[in-house]
């Protein structure tokens, strides 16, 4: 069997594969949390009206927002709930270069992302309550590790509560904090929420390369699973859980709520809109006596999937990096290509040293299969005249050509293996490099500036069908003409097919194929030498 038709085959079969498996991604929608008219109302001593914000028909409300600058954050807490209604990430960029990236939104037309907390109980603040703050502008200074915003609800039912957000130096972790201190005359017992709400339709990736964004959850028991908004749609989920957390994962990044605490808890989705969702998980914090405080504690990691601020996050936190089903390969790809950009600086560099580290490591086996190749290529000359000595007699054919295999000592099927051990190497680089947040906007020269976008002049996949046309000539001709015809096509139209690709795949598979070209080079010259001795010529 021709290697390079074997290799064409499964690179495109595995391309169709992922261009279907991928597309099945998720849809969902919002309901809007109801304010009351009479609900007390004062953020540094105003009375502002509230308003409604619709996004994707689903109307949330809205009033006075509080803005939080960080080192790594732009935020904005809205005092309706004090949810996080607005986020974007200071040190990366938005798709189009035009400022910070804004992960969370309750203002676009085709986005909605918020984070939203409260509390279960008579008289005690949910996401739908007024919040008091003494000032609506917090920012981080130099010398500061930490920033506090403190919101007070109104007192009206005998519970003080304060929903206190701590946002630290360096860090993509959020700390909310209730601090509830029980001033009626019985002892209360509440539950506490945590949730994130997101649309169905945003951060879907492209036609040609889709992405997953919808929920996830990870719990000691059922470890990680994604939740599609698909799934949601059809029915609620409902799952109770001793221990993990809950999130939003999109294309690199992720945002997950995190308790604090070792309490038994539900997990749950929420169809709200037909383009609505929210997932969340809910626990009780205990009996808080009459007169008694207390203090309840959650996390919200919300930024870049980097794998070690995942780690540190929260256990199975760093399975939101979606490697598919290769991760035992791509998590070692990984980190060998994360080591070697630490010395080099420059992650177009590390994919060249790591494709040659990965080819080395396959020498061997490669240079059997092209050995074959090698001396298919030599008495390809003489398969051509046994084809035309018995012209439509295949069974003759069929033997005779087995025949000469025999006394050549070839296996036709040689070059097949080296082949095939290669591939899950291949597809587990392709994940690596399409899920790493890493390699986002990051530059390699001249006119790529971003390795995880396509070449914006096609000029790696056009050399990348050069090579592919280059390597189609050192490999055995087929003698069937059709085959012949398709082997010279298939190279035009990968090239197209790699122009949606990531450069940074792209120059991944170019090097390679440079490497190749290289050693099926040597190795057919060696063989013609070898042949020419023993007086086969061509």
């Amino acid at each position: 069997m021709d290697t390079r038709r074997l290799i064409l085959f499964v690179i495109f079969s595995f391309s169709i594969m992922l261009l279907w498996d991928a597309w099945q991604q998720q849809h969902a929608p919002a309901t809007p949390p109801a304010v009351s008219a009479d609900t007390p109302a004062a953020i540094a001593a105003t009375n502002a009206q509230t308003k409604p914000v619709e996004t994707n028909g689903f109307k949330l409300t809205s009033a006075e927002r509080i803005h939080v600058t960080t080192d790594l954050y732009t935020a904005e807490i809205d005092v309706i709930g004090g949810d996080l209604r607005k986020l974007s990430l200071r040190k990366h960029l938005a798709d189009d270069n035009a400022g910070p990236y804004e992960l969370m939104t309750d203002d676009a037309k085709d986005k909605l992302y918020v984070a939203q907390t409260g509390l279960k109980g008579e008289g005690l603040p949910t996401h739908h309550q007024r919040f008091n703050t003494a000032q609506t502008q917090f920012d981080m200074a130099e010398q500061q590790d930490q920033l506090e915003v403190v919101l007070t609800a109104a007192n009206e039912s005998g519970v003080a509560v304060k929903k206190v957000y701590t946002f630290h130096r360096g860090q993509y972790l959020i700390d909310v904090r209730y601090d509830i201190t029980n001033n009626r005359q019985q002892a209360i017992q509440p539950s506490v929420y945590y949730q994130i709400i997101h649309d169905n339709q945003s951060n879907q990736g492209s036609k040609m390369m889709p992405t997953f964004t919808g929920g996830a959850y990870y719990t000691d028991l059922d470890k990680y699973n994604k939740l599609k908004f698909d799934d949601m749609a059809k029915q609620d989920v409902s799952i109770n859980a001793k221990d993990g957390w809950i999130g939003l994962v999109q294309h690199y990044f992720v945002s997950a709520w995190i308790p604090q605490t070792t309490t038994g808890r539900k997990i749950y989705t929420t169809k709200l809109s037909e383009q609505n969702f929210s997932v969340g998980t809910v626990y009780p914090v205990g009996e808080i006596a009459a007169g008694a405080s207390k203090s309840i504690n959650a996390t919200l990691f919300s930024g870049p999937q980097v794998q070690q601020d995942l780690i540190a996050a929260a256990p199975g936190l760093e399975h939101v990096v979606d490697y598919s089903y290769l991760t035992v390969i791509a998590k070692p790809l990984m980190w060998l290509l994360t080591h070697i950009h630490d010395v080099v600086q420059n992650w177009g560099l590390a994919i060249i040293l790591l494709t040659v580290l990965i080819k080395a490591a396959f020498f061997k086996l490669s240079a059997s299969g092209y050995r074959n190749m090698a001396h298919l290529r030599e008495i390809a000359p003489r398969l051509q005249a046994l084809k035309d000595k018995f012209g439509d007699d295949k069974q003759k054919l069929q033997q005779a050509m087995m025949d000469m295999y025999r006394t050549e000592k070839i296996n036709p099927m040689g070059g097949c293996l080296p082949i095939l051990v290669q591939i899950p190497v291949f597809i587990s680089l392709y994940w690596v490099l399409l899920g790493s947040v890493e390699l986002r906007h990051a530059p390699f020269f001249g006119w790529i500036q971003d390795l995880s976008a396509t070449d914006p002049y096609f000029v790696l996949p056009i050399l990348m069908g050069a090579t592919m046309i280059i390597q189609s000539y050192l490999n055995p001709p087929p003698t069937d003409p059709i085959q012949a015809k398709v082997m010279k096509i298939m190279p035009v139209l990968f090239s197209v097919f790699f122009f949606f690709f990531p450069a940074g795949l792209v120059l991944y598979w170019l090097v390679n194929n440079i490497l190749s070209i290289w050693q099926q080079w040597y190795i057919n010259r060696t063989i013609a030498a070898a042949s020419a001795k023993k007086g086969h010529g061509k």
